[in-house]
Parts: C-alpha cells; sequence; structure tokens
C-alpha cells in the first residue's frame, strides 16, 4: 500500500490551498456551483456537482 500525504487549507470562504507530495493547487468556489483548480503543475481542472450521483469534470494541461 503507498504512503500519500495530502492537505487542504481553508484560507477564505470558497478558496482552498491543496499541498500533496508533488504539487500545491487552489481551488475556488464551492458548493452549489462550478469549482476550479489551478495545480503549480500546470494542471486545470473545472467541476460541477450535478444532481443525484453525476458530476462533470474537465481537465486541461497548462503549458510546462
Amino acid at each position: 500500500m503507498p504512503v500519500t500525504f495530502r492537505k487542504s487549507f481553508r484560507i477564505f470562504p470558497g478558496v482552498r490551498l491543496n499541498i500533496n507530495r508533488k504539487s500545491v493547487s487552489f481551488t475556488f468556489g464551492g458548493r452549489g456551483g462550478p469549482r476550479h483548480t489551478v495545480s503549480s503543475t500546470g494542471r486545470r481542472t473545472t467541476s460541477y456537482d450535478l444532481p443525484g450521483p453525476f458530476g462533470y469534470r474537465s481537465t486541461s494541461r497548462g503549458r510546462r
């Protein structure tokens, strides 16, 4: 079983700082709307919670 590290801090309402072993990221938005995540590795993710067990996620890789 691999050892993982992940920690999330709420900086302001609707803004989170996420730290893991390989990168640091910021998440903007919250429940009831879209969430946008920008990572230090260049990854950008937009996600939505849809009614029921459904959700949508779109990920793009930036230039690095």
